[in-house]
């Protein structure tokens, strides 16, 4: 739990001036709950911390789960190794110290059928919580230790005189919460809040939806979810709480697919560019890609703004579709623009590209924010006039400054990494101009419902032809020297080799391996080979020419940061080593691993980790080194870390779901996106009377979130 306030604001103001604090006559949904009876501002300010600062807040607080007085077990037939919950009677309460784990708080419960022995680890905050003779309810799995036991339960103090609490009905609802802020106090301020707002809610669903999956009206729902009489009616309060939350997402972005926009630029191809284009390159392209060539080029020659995203695992040949889709558009005597997240991925592109394009009549440019002043200006007197026909850039593309004279098409790559707002000023740039974004972190279908529902989807299935497997090993540090010998064979064999840490420098709080430090010792330990530093701290210049070298074979030995992550693309190097890989994300690792394995030679990537990391890490990094299918491992990053951790979510500019789990409510995700698409496909307009709640309830929800999802 966090730390309590000293004293939180506002509140000596309220104990000097009783006269001001008087209770609002007329009250709304919006209403601070401050002035619900025995809030006041002090347990208001501690509601905060849980994110509940109106009645609103309040009612839509979805319990965590709930615990069924019905099925309370006695200790004596509790079983170990399953969940149990029970109400019992403290006989003792303390602390102890251990040399392992620090200071412990135990207490020892009993009931008229037998004693169990709590345990609390790393919870100072409640050292003072526990007295003998209180009575206490306990839900956790059971274990046994010298006994009955439980480790770090939920509980909750049952305090004398709070019978509404104790007694009444037999489901209680468990929320979150904060220090000085108890169960009790969450449930008899909700019974207030629904009394104020019972008669100010309107239905939010329409009448054919809530029919169609017998679900209550919205006064039902919020009271079975607080006050339930049975579990059954708390879950289906719940579902319908989730999928009017999924629904709205999806009709919002039903909306979005749906807007016409006719004046975007029409662009044919001519088969003349593009042909040179094709021709230059020093292979084929998969049938999968000439697929999706064919699916863009079918898009772009509507008149309506292409909005696509161009998925595919690492390696897949994503970036060669989107420059042929660009060299489309400077057949067409347009400008197309290629946005990407870090400096030395925009710089790769530039430098993979520019003199092929220049072969074919195009040219091109790079604008990053370490480009000098004089260059930039040269830069933007190009493209206003219409010279460079191609740019690739950063941020700097967003920038006031950078305009252009006909832009088409919008191409952003590892787009999860923009914020909305960035991807909604680049596409400002042009008259309604395409948009192609890129990842090569695969999304699980779930979750591509519900980042890119209104985009157009398509998937690079298959990888050019010649590739060989990565083969990729776990180790630890007792075995470094085992690998620098394998290094030093490849080497001598005249292969290329990444050596990855997760800092550039040492840190005092992380026993981390950095990149400066690690540079260091592999100078001396590999002295006799080329041995060069990369990261994103280094100048521009300096950046490219280190690559540059690397790709000629010039530099056999690369120590580097995650600033390769993305985009570098050198054949000849057959090995990473990655150091300490429990810092890293599967789908991060498999970015990484596929910096190696581009050429025609097997390849290696090889992991070594600390000897005491955790369980969970070791059988992370166990399925990291069995799968090599991008797709398998995005599902399994999914469910370890969570779409919040694994993408960013935050900063895409959407809601939060603060109700429904789109990864663990897949079927009533899956249901409320048809319904929302069918409802829109019939009436596009939101027109018909009985849509007319729709109408009114999304921009209530979104506000100003409204017009940016459009980009997402």
């Amino acid at each position: 739990m966090a730390e309590s306030p000293s004293q939180p604001s506002g509140v000596y103001f309220f104990k000097k001036r009783k006269s001001f604090y008087q209770p609002r006559k007329e009250r709304d949904l919006n209403s601070p709950i401050q002035y619900l009876k025995g809030v006041g501002p002090k347990k208001a300010y501690y509601f905060r911390r849980i994110g509940v600062e109106t009645v609103k807040d309040l009612i839509f607080l979805v319990p965590r789960r709930y615990l069924d007085r019905k099925n309370l077990t006695p200790i004596r037939e509790l079983k170990v190794g399953e969940e149990g919950t029970l109400i019992g009677k403290i006989l003792a309460a303390g602390t102890q110290k251990t040399q392992t784990k620090g200071e412990v708080v135990r207490i020892v419960v009993g009931d008229n059928t037998g004693i169990i022995n709590v345990t609390w680890f790393n919870r100072p905050d409640l050292k003072r919580a526990f007295h003998p003779n209180q009575e206490i309810i306990l839900s956790g799995t059971v274990s046994y230790f010298r006994g009955k036991s439980m480790v770090n339960p939920y509980y909750e103090l049952i305090e004398e005189g709070k019978e509404d609490y104790t007694y009444s009905g037999t489901i209680i609802p468990i929320y979150p919460l904060t220090e000085n802020l108890s169960l009790w106090d969450v449930r008899r301020t909700m019974r207030q809040a629904l009394k104020v707002a019972q008669p100010l809610l309107k239905e939010t669903l329409p009448k054919k939806i809530l029919e169609r999956h017998s679900f209550p009206n919205l006064p039902t729902a919020l009271n079975s979810l607080h006050f339930p009489e049975t579990i059954e009616s708390a879950r289906v309060a719940q579902k319908r709480l989730v999928y009017e939350e999924f629904f709205y997402f999806e009709c919002l972005l039903a909306l979005n697919k749906n807007r016409k926009r006719e004046d975007a630029p029409i662009l044919f191809n001519r088969h003349n560019l593009t042909e040179k284009f094709l021709s230059s390159l020093p292979f084929s392209l998969t049938q999968s890609q000439r697929d999706v060539i064919k699916e863009i080029e079918e898009d772009l020659k509507k008149g309506k703004s292409m909005t696509r995203l161009l998925q595919g695992d690492v390696g897949s040949g994503k970036t060669v579709i989107a420059l042929y889709a660009m060299v489309l558009a400077g057949e067409n005597h347009t400008q197309a623009c290629l946005m990407a997240p870090t400096e030395i991925l925009a710089e790769q592109h530039f430098l993979n590209w520019h003199n092929r394009l220049s072969d074919i009549g195009i040219k091109s440019a790079l604008i990053t924010s370490s480009v000098k002043k004089k260059e930039k200006e040269r830069i933007y007197k190009e493209l206003i006039e219409g010279e460079i026909g191609i740019i690739f850039g950063t941020h700097a593309l967003i920038e006031e400054d950078c305009r252009f004279k006909n832009l088409s098409l919008v191409v952003v790559d590892e787009q999860h990494r923009f914020g909305v707002m960035q991807r909604a000023k680049l596409l400002t740039k042009g008259k309604s101009p395409h948009f192609l974004v890129m990842t090569a972190t695969p999304i699980p279908r779930t979750l591509s419902l519900t980042l890119y529902g209104d985009l157009d989807i398509s998937t690079l299935k298959e990888k050019p032809p010649g590739r060989k497997k990565i083969i990729t090993q776990l180790t630890t540090e007792k075995n470094r020297h085992k690998v620098y010998e394998y290094i030093r064979n490849k080497l001598k064999e005249g292969r290329q080799v990444y050596i990855l840490c997760p800092l550039i420098e040492e840190s005092e709080r992380l026993d981390l391996a950095s990149a400066k430090k690690t540079y260091e010792e592999v100078k001396l330990i590999f002295s006799d080979f080329s041995v060069a530093l990369l990261h994103g701290r280094m100048r521009s210049e300096e950046r490219i020419r280190t690559m540059e070298d690397f790709r000629k074979g010039l530099i056999q030995i690369l120590v580097t940061t995650t600033v390769i992550e993305v985009g570098v693309d050198v054949p000849n190097a057959t090995i990473i080593l990655i150091e300490h890989p429990e810092r890293f994300g599967l789908a991060q690792l498999h970015q990484l691993r596929g910096r190696v394995g581009r050429g025609e030679e097997v390849s290696y990537c090889i992991l070594i980790a600390p000897e005491n990391i955790s369980e969970e890490a070791k059988e992370r990094l166990s399925h990291f080194e069995k799968l090599d299918d991008g797709f398998l491992l995005a599902e399994k990053d999914l469910e370890v870390r969570g779409p919040g951790q694994f993408f960013g979510i935050r900063q895409h500019g959407l809601p939060d779901f603060k109700v429904g789990d789109p990864l663990k409510e897949k079927e009533i995700l899956f249901q409320a996106r048809e319904d929302a698409f069918a409802l829109i496909a019939e009436d596009p307009n939101l027109e018909r009377e009985e849509n007319q709640i729709v109408k009114e309830n999304i921009p209530k929800r979104f506000q100003e979130r409204e017009g940016l999802l459009k980009v997402i």
